[in-house]
């Protein structure tokens, strides 16, 4: 054999062999000793883009003196502190618990359509540590040997690119009065824009637009909250348009309107509580709940406006965002076939943040929080509600004001089955609200080890009766390192003196102020270690 004929032949058994090497890899049979996408080989292939996995893990131990009297509510408690849902405080009981979250999120972007398609799928699966076992519910599974049928559906939707900076979205999807995509966005954000999840923090099914340009977002959506019987008219809808415009590198000013139509009877809602502004739902979530027949026709508007000063807090050392916001709307009931008006509403609420970066991080800040929510101390007796509506009398919760860095007086994001601040509404029952959270913080070790102290306080614009206007007034504190990327391990502890608006039992707002106590309920505490990681 000559040497031509030796050379040929030697190139065609590594041909033979690289392209069988390559038929393993791609048919995932035997071992890939052959490695041909390595990062040693010339045509080393991407990783596949097209599917992504991202997940949010929390695990916490608490200790508290907060718990519900009734074990109904024991497994999952959510609701305003002293509500219908039994909560209450004691100086002797104590509760302690670890509870567990992950909320795994899917994203399916494939190549075929070029990025201008994605499938969106995300769950929620958590459990308090030894709960139940070999059932099915939400909420729990963490008993021994576990296999309970827990999984709850966050979203599942679809978003369409047509064109650079439009979207759109379809399906159950995330629904945030901020202008800035929820999926785009980093969560901390969007508690300080907008109307800060105050109203709408949730997930609702429908179909909206947006566009994200540059120098403008623009938002339109339509949700169907309730469906109820497919054949009558008896559901509840939700529209709204929302508008931001960059008037410099530093300040964005912007305008909304929401629309609620109630023709839901109260049907339907969040198991037998039912929904809307005659509801016990509402009475659970803190709000006002309207003294009608739950077969209302209600038509609500919110009108508001928005401001910021670099939000993102990168700029200059300053940041400022605000909101006011009016809602006015007509309710009617049905008498005998007829549908009179039983109230007219006109709330307002307005809100103002600011903070300095004074270090180097942004963790080294001071901030101060003022919330104004109006409020009606005879309810609907006038035939007007003067104070604020929020989602929370549709869904539970629908509208989570966790921003503010309060842990008792206001809600904080660090819970996984137990949601009872005592303010879990910004309309207080309908009283009103005018209170407000003062925060520092600073990194020991930059971007490692940060400490926290922060203050709340809150008074109410309508008294109740047989008590005062004070709600109380909160301290708190965090310590919080930094494992890794958005990985870390937390400790939070906080007190609140209750005020005098607790020693008033009056319902007239639809639940007792202080769950029917004889004198002032003992004051709150809460103590944690949680673990947190942000994976993807």
């Amino acid at each position: 054999m000559n040497k031509t004929s030796t050379l040929l032949l030697i190139i065609l058994l590594v041909s033979t062999q690289l392209l069988s090497a390559q038929d393993t890899v791609q048919q995932g049979s035997g071992a890939n000793k052959f490695n041909l996408f390595s990062k040693d080989m010339p045509y080393n292939a991407k990783a596949n883009k097209e599917f992504q996995f991202l997940a949010f893990f929390i695990t916490q131990g608490v200790n508290s003196n907060m718990y519900p009297k009734a074990s109904l509510f024991n497994g999952q408690l959510v609701g305003r502190l002293f509500g219908p849902n039994s909560s209450t405080t004691s100086d002797t009981a104590t509760s302690n618990y670890f509870e567990q979250r992950i909320i795994p999120f899917f994203i399916y972007q494939p190549k075929l359509f070029n990025g201008k398609a994605i499938l969106r799928a995300s769950f929620e699966i958590d459990w308090t540590w030894g709960d139940q076992a070999y059932g099915i519910s939400g909420n729990k599974g963490g008993a021994i040997n576990a296999d309970q049928v827990n999984i709850q559906t966050q979203n599942v939707e679809l978003e369409l690119i047509p064109a650079k900076n439009f979207a759109i979205n379809i399906g159950l999807q995330r629904l945030y009065d901020t202008p800035y995509n929820p999926y785009r966005t980093m969560f901390d954000k969007m508690t300080t824009t907008g109307y800060r999840l105050a109203y709408w923090g949730t997930d609702a099914v429908g179909v909206s637009a947006r566009y994200d340009g540059d120098y403008q977002k623009a938002k339109a959506g339509y949700y169907l909250l309730y469906e109820n019987n497919t054949e009558a008219d008896d559901d509840v809808t939700l529209t709204e348009l929302v508008y931001q415009r960059k008037l410099s590198m530093k300040w964005n000013v912007g305008g909304s309107i929401y629309w609620v139509r109630d023709r839901g009877k109260g049907q339907g809602g969040v198991s037998v509580f039912g929904e809307g502004l005659a509801s016990p739902l509402a009475a659970y979530n803190g709000s006002f709940v309207f003294d009608i027949q739950r077969d209302y026709k209600a038509d609500i508007l919110w009108l508001g406006a928005t401001v910021s000063r670099n939000p993102d807090f990168i700029l200059d050392p300053f940041q400022l965002t605000g909101f006011l916001n009016y809602n006015l709307g007509t309710v009617r009931s049905n008498v005998n076939g007829v549908y009179e008006k039983t109230s007219d509403i006109a709330g307002f609420a307005g809100n103002i943040r600011a903070a300095y970066r004074y270090g180097r991080t942004l963790n080294d800040y001071v901030s101060a929080d003022f919330i104004y929510a109006s409020g009606d101390p005879n309810g609907i007796d006038d035939k007007k509600y003067t104070g604020v509506i929020t989602g929370n009398s549709w869904g539970m919760p629908s509208s989570i004001f966790v921003g503010t860095g309060g842990y008792l007086l206001f809600p904080h994001a660090n819970v996984v089955n137990r949601f009872t601040p005592v303010v879990s509404d910004i309309s207080n029952m309908g009283y009103g609200l005018i209170g407000g959270t003062m925060n520092i913080a600073h990194d020991l070790i930059p971007n490692k080890l940060n400490v926290k102290a922060g203050t709340a306080m809150a008074v109410s614009p309508a008294k109740p009766q047989n008590g005062g206007r004070n709600l109380g007034t909160e301290i708190n504190g965090a310590v919080s390192y930094n494992l890794g990327p958005y990985m870390s391990i937390e400790m939070h502890a906080a007190y609140m003196w209750l005020g005098d608006f607790f020693d008033s039992t009056d319902d007239s707002h639809g639940s007792s102020i202080n769950g029917n106590s004889a004198t002032r309920p003992v004051n709150p505490y809460t103590a944690f270690i949680v673990y947190k990681w942000l994976m993807f």
